[in-house]
């Protein structure tokens, strides 16, 4: 597919001014808008192994350190380690005449073949490796206890900076709150959480006590001398370890591959996103890891008209040339494509956003009149950010009246050949062909003069109907509404020639 093999080409411009693909994006059927992923709002919805399937809660994964602790990672290529049985013959310590045969087992990787054993690690049973993961070999790093002070030092400046801004928010804090004492049963942590307040923290007098005896480091003016093999013996490379080898395992950073050990493999997360604005989810996946489907999926080409460039002629700088463009409807209902300018748009934004402020100074206005505690505040308008790209190339775009009509997508459709199109009264000049929900439309692009060697990109606004079956708030009115929405779309035509 062309959109996954240059995403680049076409992109859609979002409220925060950022420019993505169609594939990288998500649509809002609450409030109707384009969401990037800097526009959503990222939820962890459960932590899990990617290779044994084992779902940890939340707090369990964060005293494991996000790790789990059945499955290790090659030291060496940073992939998963595969568990291999072998048999071992081991004589029977009542009876040395006689010899058992015990199996064991060990981690080995079918990518670069290393295995426990060249670490130095000994086979072990099958219930060591099942059921309280694999033994690491003893290893004494001076830095672990030094890092365990430093992060408790981080947890109690926290706490108390946590505390101290609770107590500068109760200076204003109105003192006719109900506190719901009087409830039975009700605990002050309750009130607390109901309240939207944090939990109650340890006495400020108790941390800063122990703050107090945290003893920072010092500087030594003598250091560990450098061996004398280091000049002497000759390096070989392929026995020392690399920065990645280095980094995946911080706590004891081993410097040859003989000290390489297998690493505990890190969990996975299922996200969820959620629309900033209105606070609906645009995406949510089923919480079983062995599944690849989604309970909520608001991806932008389930519903935004989808653009591909066709064809585009020699560029040349102040000369026409054709340019055809490929509108696909991927609803399953049929709409209705118009193109404007970007300059008409700005101007159609301008005024809608006049009139908008208008009507919220009058809502505010009934509000003052009106008991303001049982109101509820208004809306903030969302601006529209500006968008940082150069546009390179002017584009002849049809009359705002003339519409194009696309039939809604049908699967059964792609593979009929008969040769049937759709019967749409449009201008031949500007539609070139139809096939079941496609059509192509040329456009006329002239590039501008002074950008020789750089990208032709041209922008206009596509505006296309939507059905909206999601009722708004406080309507009665259950019926389907087709409204009208507006896509910034900005086309990377080719680079522009001199002659």
């Amino acid at each position: 597919m062309s959109y996954l093999s240059k995403s680049d080409i076409v992109k859609y411009a979002c409220t925060c001014g950022q420019l993505k693909s169609i594939t990288n994006m998500y649509f809002c059927r609450h409030c109707l808008k384009l969401r990037c992923g800097y526009c959503v709002c990222h939820e962890v919805d459960s932590h899990y192994c990617s290779n044994c399937l084992e779902i940890l809660p939340s707090a369990e994964a964060r005293l494991k350190k996000n790790r789990c602790q059945t499955c290790f990672d090659c030291p060496n290529c940073l992939n998963t380690l595969a568990v291999r049985g072998t048999t071992v013959s081991v004589r029977d310590p009542d009876d040395p005449s006689k010899v058992n045969s015990q199996k064991k087992y060990y981690h080995a990787c079918f990518f670069c073949r290393w295995t426990t054993r060249d670490a130095g690690l000994p086979d072990q049973a099958v219930q060591t490796v099942s059921a309280n993961g694999w033994t690491h070999k003893e290893t004494n790093s001076s830095n672990v206890q030094r890092v365990t002070v430093l992060l408790e030092r981080a947890r109690l400046l926290g706490t108390l900076e946590r505390h101290e801004r609770e107590q500068r928010e109760k200076k204003f804090t109105p003192r006719s709150r109900r506190t719901f004492t009087h409830l039975p049963g009700v605990t002050s942590a309750h009130v607390r959480k109901r309240a939207g307040l944090p939990p109650e923290l340890p006495a400020p007098s108790t941390i800063k006590d122990t703050l107090a005896e945290f003893q920072p480091a010092v500087a030594k003016e003598s250091v560990n001398p450098l061996p004398e093999e280091i000049f002497t013996k000759a390096v070989n490379l392929f026995e020392i370890t690399t920065m990645p080898q280095r980094l995946a395992q911080p706590e004891i950073q081993p410097v040859f591959c003989v000290d390489l050990l297998p690493a505990y493999k890190h969990l996975s997360t299922k996200r969820s996103q959620r629309c900033r604005e209105c606070e609906h989810n645009v995406s949510k996946p089923e919480l079983n890891p062995s599944s690849t489907k989604f309970k909520i999926q608001q991806a932008a080409y389930f519903h935004v008209p989808e653009v591909r460039l066709v064809t585009a002629g020699a560029l040349i700088g102040g000369k026409d040339t054709e340019v055809v463009l490929l509108f696909s409807n991927p609803s399953q209902h049929p709409t209705t494509l118009s193109f404007i300018s970007l300059r008409e748009a700005e101007e159609e934004e301008g005024n809608k956003q006049t009139e908008d402020t208008s009507d919220l100074a009058d809502q505010q206005g009934e509000a003052a009149s009106s008991l303001s505690s049982l109101t509820k505040p208004a809306v903030v308008l969302e601006e529209p950010r500006p968008i940082s790209i150069k546009v390179t190339g002017n584009v002849e775009l049809p009359s705002p009246d003339a519409e194009i009509t696309l039939p809604p997508k049908d699967d059964a459709a792609e593979y009929d050949y008969s040769g049937e199109t759709h019967k749409s009264h449009n201008d031949p000049k500007w539609v070139m062909h139809r096939r079941a929900n496609k059509a192509a439309v040329s456009f006329t692009v002239t590039p501008e003069t002074g950008f020789t060697g750089k990208r032709c990109v041209i922008g206009f606004v596509l505006r296309y109907t939507y059905i909206n079956r999601i009722p708004s708030p406080g309507s009665f009115d259950q019926k389907p509404q087709e409204v009208r929405l507006d896509t910034r779309l900005f086309v990377d035509c080719g680079k522009i020639c001199s002659k």
